[in-house]
């Protein structure tokens, strides 16, 4: 973690509701450059809707969030500034089932970055030897396990060169024995200095990888510290009741 810059994230008072359910309730967050943030909480607890609202697929009703210096809004240029910035990987992959492997990687660098066939090609190889399928190139997505795919939606998202990626729960659609190869991939990642945002309940990589980790119930954030301090003495009931039914699970 990079204490000496700025935030590349901020929420301020972040308020979300769909109807009358209040999913985000006075959201604060800071989140430094290079820093690995992790977030668990019980199901509802709006762990999803917290990353949703910093790419604005949820827009937020009140409080601000700042990515990067740019403050968001419905304003389209900020939506497109904040999206060539900011990555997403969801649960369920959303790969495009009738495109190649290649073909999903190199449509946004084509379309949005205006990289020529060969430039887009390259990085997209590039980038799928670095998730270790470079061989899946040419396959369809409904040719890959669960967690080639899944590895998949992570290159897809480094081919657009995005400098911060969030994750939403990345590894609760995939079977036991695929989970710790995406998780692989991901602690590598982390390892090489990229600013992430994780939704999970892999408690392990968690201890291994974070450097915050933050802890939401009903809408609130109710803990943010080091692993190795909430692991050890977390601070309030309600986490150490979710961290003992996660551990002992």
């Amino acid at each position: 973690m990079n204490d000496q810059s700025a935030p590349v994230i901020t929420m301020r008072d972040v308020s979300k509701y769909f109807g009358d359910f209040q999913a985000l309730k006075s959201v604060n967050l800071d989140v430094a450059l290079g820093e690995r943030v992790v977030v668990c909480g019980p199901s509802g607890s709006g762990k999803s809707t917290l990353i949703r609202c910093i790419n604005r697929l949820e827009a937020h009703e009140s409080g601000e969030i700042v990515v990067e210096d740019t403050v968001l809004t419905d304003d389209p240029a900020s939506l497109d500034k904040i999206r060539g910035v900011v990555g997403m990987v969801f649960q369920q992959f959303n790969l495009f089932p009738h495109l190649t492997v290649l073909e999903n990687l190199t449509l946004g660098p084509k379309r949005v970055l205006g990289l020529t066939e060969a430039e887009a090609n390259a990085r997209a190889m590039k980038y799928l030897e670095r998730v270790r399928i470079p061989d899946q190139a040419e396959k369809f997505p409904r040719q890959l396990s669960g967690g080639q795919q899944q590895r998949v939606a992570i290159a897809r998202s480094l081919c657009m060169e995005s400098r911060i990626l969030l994750f939403d729960e990345p590894t609760s659609a995939l079977d036991p024995e695929m989970i710790a190869e995406v998780l692989e991939v991901m602690t590598e990642l982390a390892s090489s200095g990229m600013t992430m945002i994780v939704v999970t309940h892999e408690m392990g990589f968690a201890r291994k990888v974070a450097d915050t980790m933050v802890f939401m119930d009903k809408g609130e954030i109710v803990e943010v510290g080091p692993p190795e301090q909430v692991f050890t003495a977390p601070k309030s009931e309600r986490f150490a009741t979710f961290l003992n039914q996660i551990l002992n699970h």
